[in-house]
């Protein structure tokens, strides 16, 4: 007997890392009747992270309306694994690109507070570790959005609220964090992403405009 371990990731805006397995599988049996399979679905911190992690550790997914990528409100998900204590959040379900139509595409007016949102929700369930997947986002707002949700102040330099996606921070002017999440401060948040990111810590990540702009 053969034994055949499957690991593939998702095939973006296709099939999802578990469906790619199952279709492995599939042509494997046809060709190999008596073969022994071990699936074990993989993800990069895009589309997929959140299925593999709760399977893995047999968790649960928690479902809210947030955001989308377009101010709209959409159906969004994410997962608490099984130590219950740690959130599993995915950028692709809330400010995906496959939530967006190929004609609407425009990172200028895309958006991340529905991912935000999922991170309020997460806190609101009581997580205090929290891994935010950053693959498949529509979006180039620097986590502008994400931060709008959590409480942060975008303002121009008449002080007024800079609307959201990532066209409108040309007018950025200054950062007020004094209505951030407290919560916030209590909580380890780990970005997983397949390529190597600057991690300049909560406080820093947030004042991405020039220190003396936030207070």
């Amino acid at each position: 007997m053969t034994k055949y371990v499957l690991a593939p990731d998702s095939f973006k805006e296709s099939m999802t890392a578990k469906e790619v397995c199952e279709a492995m599988s599939r042509g494997i049996k046809k060709a190999d009747p008596d073969a022994e399979i071990i699936s074990v679905p993989m993800a990069d911190g895009g589309e997929g992270t959140v299925d593999s992690l709760v399977d893995a550790t047999h968790g649960k997914k928690i479902r809210v309306e947030v955001t989308g990528p377009l101010g709209d409100k959409v159906e969004s998900e994410y997962g608490i694994l099984g130590d219950g204590r740690t959130a599993i959040i995915e950028m692709a379900k809330a400010s995906g690109l496959e939530m967006v139509s190929a004609a609407k595409r425009n990172p200028w007016i895309t958006t991340t507070f529905g991912t935000g949102e999922l991170v309020k929700d997460a806190i609101d369930h009581g997580a205090k570790k929290i891994i935010v997947g950053l693959g498949g986002s529509s979006t180039n707002d620097g986590g502008a959005g994400m931060a709008q949700a959590l409480g942060a102040h975008l303002l121009d330099e008449n002080n007024q609220e800079l609307p959201l996606g990532g066209g409108a921070l040309k007018n950025l002017a200054k950062i007020d964090i004094s209505d951030l999440d407290p919560r916030l401060d209590d909580v380890k948040i780990i970005l997983a992403s397949d390529v190597t990111n600057i991690n300049w810590g909560r406080r820093r990540l947030i004042c991405f405009w020039p220190p003396k702009g936030c207070k």
